[in-house]
């Protein structure tokens, strides 16, 4: 876990929160590690920060099988596309636009390399990342429908939340050494 540590150390006093955060969604509640790691890497995407995700990415391959990380990646890729087509459909609000076929390749949802309802709690985080409601909606129902409880569900969204977090806190100024904490990170390494 020492990139990990070392990422959420850089966090700056302001985000003491989201580093203490961090440390305690990764550990125990209802998902596996295979789910938890694998919503922490889909998220890290989401929230587009390559030294998060790096981190992330490392210290779950000491957990989990490459296939996981493999298919956080390929919710993130789906997801990223999806998130964008389902908004607006739902934010136009014209039923014409509801009745037209997406037309868009989506073949990982149903064929993961892994569990399928690991792969749909994965885009189920990155859909509250992005913030669709439909896709957080029917992704919710298909976790749901394959087992998992509401405990599931809510560990991955506080993943999720906490991940995007950490990428925003990232972002943030150290006042102290007046640079992004993301550039203090990187020197630091």
């Amino acid at each position: 876990m020492r990139a990990l540590e070392d990422l959420r150390n850089a966090l700056p006093e302001a985000a003491k929160d989201i580093r203490l955060n961090l440390q305690s969604v990764l550990q125990g509640g209802a998902l596996t590690p295979a789910q938890r790691w694998g919503v922490a890497i889909a998220a890290s995407i989401a929230a587009r920060n390559p030294e998060l995700q790096q981190a992330l990415v490392a210290e779950a391959l000491r957990e989990v099988p490459a296939a996981v990380v493999e298919d956080a990646q390929a919710a993130a890729a789906v997801m990223a596309m999806n998130n964008v087509y389902y908004r607006f459909r739902h934010m136009v609000g014209k039923p014409s636009y509801s009745q037209k076929p997406a037309r868009l390749r989506m073949n990982r949802l149903v064929q993961p390399a892994g569990n399928k309802v690991d792969f749909e709690l994965f885009a189920l985080g990155v859909s509250a990342i992005n913030g669709c409601e439909t896709c957080v909606r029917a992704h919710e129902a298909a976790v749901v429908e394959g087992g998992l409880g509401e405990d599931h569900v809510h560990d991955a969204v506080r993943i999720a939340a906490t991940v995007q977090a950490a990428a925003v806190a990232l972002e943030l100024t150290d006042v102290a050494q007046a640079q992004p904490v993301a550039e203090t990170f990187s020197a630091a390494v």
